[in-house]
């Protein structure tokens, strides 16, 4: 990633599968996202939530607000719609909604800043006269 262009967002489930929002609808991918950032969303301690996220990411999926003629890039994306299902989930706990601003702040950006470091020293090492080997697996 180089920072100059949108990133795509979407929310997994228990097995890994990755809803995600764009103009043609809501997608389920079990791959394609080896590459991404992942956020964790459930604390521990969450297990009763945990056994319902599936059918609630399921069941929510399926609602009207994500027909592919209601997408909208600025306004009605990717992100509207990872955002409004932890909004949703949240308001099943009884707890407040999140902004876009509280959202970013709160998940994404620490997150986000992490990986930008990892992903600059990379490019770093990468231009110098460093040769990056992966580590052999520890014998089990």
């Amino acid at each position: 990633y180089d920072g100059h262009s949108d990133l795509h967002v979407g929310i997994t489930n228990s097995k890994g599968v990755v809803y995600n929002y764009d103009q043609e609808g809501v997608h389920r991918a079990g791959s394609g996202w080896e590459q991404c950032i992942s956020i964790p969303l459930v604390q521990p301690g969450m297990a009763e939530l945990l056994q319902q996220w599936d059918d609630l990411l399921e069941e929510f999926s399926l609602e009207e607000a994500w027909l592919p003629h209601r997408y909208e890039e600025q306004q009605h994306n990717c992100y509207t719609f990872a955002l409004a299902f932890v909004n949703c989930v949240r308001w099943g706990r009884g707890r407040e909604p999140l902004s876009k601003a509280q959202f970013t702040e709160r998940f994404l950006i620490p997150h986000t800043r992490e990986a930008s470091r990892y992903l600059t020293l990379h490019q770093e090492l990468a231009h110098s006269d460093f040769y990056i080997v992966p580590l052999p697996e520890q014998e089990q």
